[in-house]
């Protein structure tokens, strides 16, 4: 039975392989920046990391971490409401719902996490939850998990979205929640926040939206999706995560109106079976807000960076989705091209991973690069000139 087992599972790898939807693992050897070092010793320019604001190897972030593991500890060993809150906790909890304009905020060890406890606790059979079909698996997941009845819109199709309102207000839904990524990872795209907001408004809908590629960096303050689209009070519920923009460690969030966050404190289990955040990566964050807050040029930066980049890859002929956000996708469709054309550009110095399925939808394999604010000019110029000729050698152009 044994043998049986494992060889299912070897055949199941092989099958993944000749499909080319393999994902091999590359191993760095320096700390997350715009140039690594992999572990066989060479150095490589990195566009695919979500070091948005490039702080994730920042003096002063790492500063604030290391003088709180002195202070506070490596871990905390156990769950906050028995022994693992420390004061920080706390702090950062204030500091991210005051910078985003919410009552209160809850840490979770990853966003993954809070889209994972987050609906089980406040919905049920009673209610109704409508869900953008291009969601994060995070959100998908967290749904799975939540009894309530279960409607998915075609990706940003408002008119599909107003029949699954419809159709939960002809079922009687208690309550109905619109959610969706602010920002599609995959795509580099918004979601359309301000007629979601007026489709919510129309049908009495509460709307939940996951800023994790916004958060820090989005918005003319860096306070996301809402603030790009000058939305106040639309959003009831937030989530978002500390391991991007704001140092790229680990650790997520969801804030919302104060009694949400307490139920979901008494109630969802990622929060009350997981060990507390680590108080350096709680230190740290506080740290890279601080940044956020005083530095507006990173922010510059960034966009000046992905508009250069975008409009120059779209010269060269390549297909590019979204219009302004640093995740650029170079889209090729087939998976092989996809892994074979990653390979080339590491060889050529370029450190950028194929996305292939099951991460994205079949035949929509693609490169997907994502810009910082510490790119230089000449940075962007090898990617731009490495993508040429890789792209030639392919027959990609």
């Amino acid at each position: 039975m044994k043998k049986s087992f494992y060889a299912s599972l070897e055949n199941e790898l092989e099958k993944i392989r000749e499909e080319g939807l393999f994902k091999e693992e590359r191993f760095i050897a320096s700390p997350q920046k715009t140039r690594v070092e992999l572990a066989n010793g060479s150095s490589v320019l990195n566009f695919c990391a979500n070091d948005y604001l490039g702080l994730a190897n920042n003096l002063d972030v790492k500063k604030a971490a290391s003088e709180s593991v002195e202070k506070d500890g490596f871990g905390m060993a156990s769950v906050r409401f028995i022994c693992g809150t420390n004061d920080k906790h706390r702090q950062l909890e204030e500091k991210l719902s005051s910078f985003l304009g919410y009552e209160d905020c809850i840490l979770y060890v990853a966003c993954f996490d809070a889209n994972g406890g987050l609906f089980e606790p406040l919905f049920d059979e009673n209610d109704a939850i409508i869900s953008d079909a291009l969601n994060h698996a995070s959100i998908i997941d967290g749904i799975r998990l939540c009894k309530a009845k279960r409607f998915r819109y075609e990706h940003s199709n408002m008119s599909d979205l107003k029949r699954c309102l419809e159709e939960a207000k002809e079922q009687g839904a208690r309550h109905k929640i619109i959610v969706s990524d602010g920002v599609f990872s995959m795509d580099g795209t918004y979601a359309k926040l301000d007629e979601i907001c007026s489709l919510a408004n129309e049908y009495e809908a509460l709307v939940m939206i996951d800023d994790c590629h916004a958060t820090g960096f989005v918005g003319s303050n860096g306070r996301g999706t809402s603030e790009h689209f000058g939305i106040k009070d639309g959003v009831d519920i937030l989530t978002g995560t500390l391991g991007k923009a704001l140092g790229g460690a680990s650790g997520g969030f969801v804030c919302a109106n104060k009694s949400v966050v307490e139920l979901l404190k008494q109630k969802s289990r990622p929060y009350l079976f997981s060990n507390a955040l680590s108080p350096s990566i709680v230190s740290a964050t506080m740290k890279a807000l601080e940044i956020v807050e005083g530095e507006p040029d990173r922010r510059q930066r960034i966009y000046e960076n992905s508009k250069y980049f975008r409009g120059e890859m779209k010269k060269l002929g390549f297909e590019i989705l979204g219009t302004d956000h640093p995740i650029v996708p170079v889209m090729l469709g087939d998976a092989k091209v996809a892994q074979h054309m990653s390979k080339k550009l590491l060889e050529n110095g370029i450190y950028a991973v194929g996305f292939f399925y099951p991460v994205v939808p079949k035949n929509k394999a693609r490169i997907r690069l994502q810009i910082n604010s510490e790119h230089t000019k000449e940075e962007l110029d090898k990617v731009i000139d490495t993508f040429k000729k890789v792209g030639e050698e392919l027959n990609l152009l």
